[in-house]
């Protein structure tokens, strides 16, 4: 769960993405998992569900870096957080992310999938196809 405001606009990484309503000083924990909120959905139910459904956990979730056998859907903002080469955050800690400078308002956060996700590939459309 993202723990700064934020708001959803157009990327120029990727479709949408998420961005800083204020500033956002290097340091501060921007993200943190939520189980009350953020949703950890048993490997068997993703392998089991409609492809319909898979195709969307396909590009909003990712596995979980501390539980394996499940995978991770935010259900905030934080979901439209794209990857970068040259992220504005760390989140290589499983217990949250901070930020790794200085975020300005308005703003796109970004992350390495890496971080959390070692078997990422990034997609055909991601920034590094762009080069």
């Amino acid at each position: 769960m993202l723990l700064v405001n934020t708001f959803v606009a157009a990327s120029a990484i990727e479709g949408v993405g998420v961005f800083a309503a204020d500033p956002i000083p290097e340091g501060t924990l921007i993200w943190r998992l939520e189980p009350d909120f953020d949703r950890l959905i048993p490997m068997e139910k993703y392998e089991t569900a409609e492809p319909r459904l898979k195709d969307f956990l396909d590009r909003y979730a990712y596995p979980s870096p501390d539980k394996p056998g499940f995978i991770v859907y935010e259900v905030d903002n934080g979901r439209f957080m794209n990857h970068s080469e040259n992220p504005n955050t760390d989140f290589s800690d499983a217990g949250g992310a901070t930020s790794i400078r200085d975020i300005a308002a308005g703003e796109e956060i970004t992350c390495d999938y890496a971080d959390f996700y070692p078997q990422f590939e990034l997609m055909p459309t991601s920034e590094a196809a762009k080069r």
